[in-house]
C-alpha cells in the first residue's frame, strides 16, 4: 500500500486576528463586565473570582488603635489581677471594704478581651477586626454604665472616676467610628 502524502497543516492565525479573538472571548463569556462591574481576563478568574474584592481597605490608624487597645487592656488586666485594692482606690478614692475577688475577676475578663485585641491586631480578615471592635465597644459601654451607677449609689464623684467616664465615652466614640468605617462598602473607581 502506498501511503498518500498529506497536505501540510494550515495554521489559523486567530491570535493575530482581532475580530476572531473578540468573537472567541464573547462565546467563552470573558472580557465583558459581570454584575459587579468586574472585567475578567479569563474563565478561571471569572469562576474563582477576583481576590481584590476580599481585601480589607482599613481606615487610617486602625492598627495603631487596636495595638493601643491591646496594650491598655493587658496593662489594666495585669493591674487588676496583681493589685486589685490599689486599682479600686485610685478610681473610687476609698479603700476596698470587701474581698478583692471581684476586681480579680474583672482582671480576668479584661485579659480575655486583651487576647481578642491581640488576635485582631494580627489578622487580615475584615469580620474578625469588626468583631474585635464591637467587643471593645461593648466593653466601654458596659463599663461606662456600671461605673456611673456605682458612683450614683456611693454618692461621691471623685476626679479619677470622672476622668474614667470621659475616657470611656471617648474610647467608645473612636472604636465605633473605626467600626463604622470598616463596615462601609468601598467606592468603585
Amino acid at each position: 500500500m502506498a501511503s498518500k502524502p498529506h497536505a501540510p497543516l494550515m495554521k489559523k492565525h486567530s491570535q493575530t486576528d482581532l475580530i476572531s479573538r473578540l468573537k472567541s472571548r464573547k462565546i467563552l463569556g470573558v472580557g465583558g463586565e459581570d454584575d459587579d462591574g468586574e472585567v475578567h481576563r479569563s474563565k478561571i478568574s471569572q469562576m474563582l473570582g477576583n481576590e481584590m474584592k476580599f481585601t480589607v481597605r482599613e481606615p487610617i490608624g486602625l492598627r495603631v488603635w487596636i495595638l493601643t487597645s491591646a496594650v491598655g487592656f493587658t496593662v489594666m488586666a495585669l493591674m487588676a489581677l496583681m493589685f486589685p485594692n490599689q486599682l479600686y482606690e485610685v478610681i473610687f478614692e476609698e479603700e476596698l471594704s470587701t474581698t478583692s475577688i471581684s476586681i480579680r475577676l474583672y482582671g480576668g475578663a479584661l485579659l480575655s478581651l486583651a487576647l481578642i485585641m491581640w488576635n485582631g491586631l494580627y489578622t487580615a480578615e475584615k469580620i474578625v477586626i469588626q468583631w474585635t471592635l464591637l467587643s471593645e465597644a461593648c466593653y466601654f459601654a458596659v463599663q461606662f454604665l456600671v461605673t456611673s451607677v456605682t458612683l450614683m449609689e456611693i454618692g461621691i464623684l471623685p476626679n479619677a472616676a470622672i476622668l474614667l467616664l470621659l475616657s470611656r465615652v471617648l474610647f467608645l466614640a473612636v472604636t465605633m467610628t473605626y467600626y463604622y468605617h470598616l463596615g462601609r462598602k468601598a467606592k468603585k473607581i
